[in-house]
């Protein structure tokens, strides 16, 4: 009798999770992350103050994270491209292709900023492979250079995402 419960009982977990499978499988379900755009909320890690609100790209992908801002001539105040990465790691990021500078904001899997660099573009001559920019993150905002300074952006503050 107890056997017969707990087989019934595992039968259901197994077939729940294959349905979930499943749906995620075909797109029925999307989640969040998979959004093209999200608003990033940049908070000061003592007060809760808000700093700053990103208006980002989301690039959630093996190819959109490789290609990143290369093929932009340029990034507006308030605006950038958020990496999205499925755990936290150490990261490291180059500036292959790049025709501006940037900030890259190294964010762990808490949401807090873990490293701030300021990149520069490749001069002629370089290629950019050679500009490597590393820090511990689950996600990555690169944003216009001098953008984290002008709105107060340090280490330890905390970042919220909300996909569009």
């Amino acid at each position: 009798m107890v056997f017969e419960r707990v087989w019934k009982a595992l039968l259901a977990v197994v077939a729940v999770s294959l349905l979930v499978f499943l749906v995620l499988q075909i797109g029925l379900v999307t989640p969040p992350w998979a959004e093209d755009r999200a608003e990033v909320r940049v908070l000061d890690g003592d007060t809760g103050d808000e700093l700053a609100t990103v208006e980002a790209e989301v690039a959630d992908t093996r190819a959109e994270r490789y290609t990143g801002l290369s093929d932009h001539d340029s990034l507006e105040e308030g605006h950038g491209m958020l990496f999205v990465h499925s755990s936290e790691r150490e990261r490291t990021y180059v500036m292959r292709g790049m025709e501006f500078d940037i900030d890259i904001i190294f964010i762990d899997a808490d949401g807090e900023i873990t490293t701030i660099e300021h990149a520069r573009a490749p001069e002629p001559g370089e290629d950019g492979n050679d500009l490597e920019y590393t820090g511990q993150a689950q996600w990555v905002l690169e944003v216009p250079r001098g953008y984290a300074n002008e709105t107060g952006m340090s280490a330890g503050d905390e970042v919220e995402i909300e996909y569009e």
